[in-house]
């Protein structure tokens, strides 16, 4: 059963993939505006130094 689900999510998932550039471009505007906002991954706030 739990390998029948996993062969139809690989199924699905390959099937509805996004490009990778699409992909890439979507990441580095996330990182952009993490940068922008000061915040690191996970949510933490950056140290500003003192």
């Amino acid at each position: 059963m739990q390998t029948q689900a996993l062969h139809a999510y690989l199924r699905w998932r390959n099937a509805n993939a996004r490009h990778r550039d699409v992909l890439a471009a979507e990441r580095k505007e996330r990182a952009r505006i993490r940068n922008e906002k000061g915040i690191r991954w996970g949510g933490r706030p950056l140290k500003t130094a003192a």
